[in-house]
Order: structure tokens, then sequence, then C-alpha cells
């Protein structure tokens, strides 16, 4: 999607044989479903990418070799679950993971991005337009809860592992959270009225 950054050290003890079938083994990025333009959907899973024995290198390969090729050039979007995301096991790096986003292709309309906390979203305000560049940045949406994200994708053929629905669950019982649904730090993008009296600030530092 932009001009290609340094590939990071590949620090895994593992060989990238053996890193490339265990993303595959794990499913962490899965081509399922669509959204409801008929687009075709990859699912990313944020638990389920283990940081510390898979390199960029071989997360960049195994989209490029694996996944990308079949979307044949289509248009398509991307749901990124960051539920239960554990910085320790399953951040890559900022370098890592502009290697990565680099290795996307133009086609990529949205990505929602699910169960959002406060620590990635004030990540995303300091350092999205470093990692995604300004144009990918804007097309970037919070969901709170997956109720919102089915508005937006087809049920249908978009599963999730069984601990997404069961935090979505808890998430209703917690007095201290508030469901603004679909967000953007780019109100024009989702064509709403912006209420210029809350700050965006405040907005990304909802939980």
């Amino acid at each position: 999607m932009n001009p290609s950054s340094p590939v990071p050290p590949d620090s895994s003890p593992l060989p990238l044989s053996q890193q490339l079938q265990l993303i595959k083994e794990l499913q962490i990025f899965k081509l399922q479903g669509c959204d409801r333009r008929g687009r075709p959907l990859l699912r990313i899973i944020g638990k389920f990418f283990p940081a510390k024995l898979v390199s960029a290198e071989a997360a960049k390969k195994f989209l490029e070799d694996e996944i990308f090729p079949n979307l044949e050039g289509r248009p398509f979007s991307a749901v990124y679950v960051h539920t239960e995301v554990n910085r320790g096991d399953n951040f890559p790096g900022i370098s890592a993971l502009k290697c990565i986003y680099d290795a996307v292709p133009e086609s990529l309309e949205a990505v929602y991005f699910v169960h959002p906390g406060i620590q990635s979203r004030l990540f995303l305000a300091t350092f999205g337009r470093l990692i995604f560049g300004g144009a990918g940045y804007g097309k970037v949406r919070y969901v709170s809860r997956l109720e919102f994200l089915w508005e937006h994708v087809r049920r249908k053929g978009a599963e999730m592992p069984e601990f997404v629905h069961e935090f979505d669950e808890e998430m209703e019982w917690r007095p201290t959270t508030v469901d603004y649904g679909i967000e953007s730090d780019h109100p024009a993008v989702l064509n709403t009225p912006f209420d210029s009296t809350v700050s965006t600030y405040s907005m990304r530092c909802i939980a």
C-alpha cells in the first residue's frame, strides 16, 4: 500500500517455514464472509498472534502468498479483533506493524477495530498516521460491540471465536461501559454529524 518499509530483523526462534505453518494453524488471518456491500472480509484475531514466535517477515509473506492473491484485486474490508490482546504476547512492535501494513493492497476499503481499549486508542492516536499513513488511518472504525459490527458486516459467514462473544456479553454488565457503536477519529468518513462540543480526544479515551 505504501513504499516498502525495511523488514525488521527476524527475532523468532523458529525457521520461517515453521512460522508460516503456525500462522496457518492458528488462523490469525482468514478470508471469510463479506461486508454489507458484498466486499470480501479479512478477519484478523489479535489474540492469536504469537509475537514472540512469528516475525513481521513471516506475517507479511503469509499475507502476500496465501491471502491477498485470493482477493484478485477486488476491494475488501478487514475486521481486526482486539479482544483480550496482551501487549507482551501479541504486539509485534511499531516497525513490524508498519512493515506488514505496507504489504496491504490499495483495495482495502475499511478496517473495523473490534473491542478497542483505552490503550489501543491512545496508541493509534499517537502512531496511527505513522503506521498506516493518513489515508489508511482514516479507514479505521472503532467498534465497541459485535451488535454494531453486524450493521456493517454480514453476520452469516463472519465467524468469531467463543471468547469474543463471551467478552461481548460481559460488557453488557459493565456499568462504566458506554457504547458508541461505530466510531472513527475522522468523523467525515462516516458521513455523520459531529458534535464539536465533544472533543476527539475524549472520544478516543472511552474504553
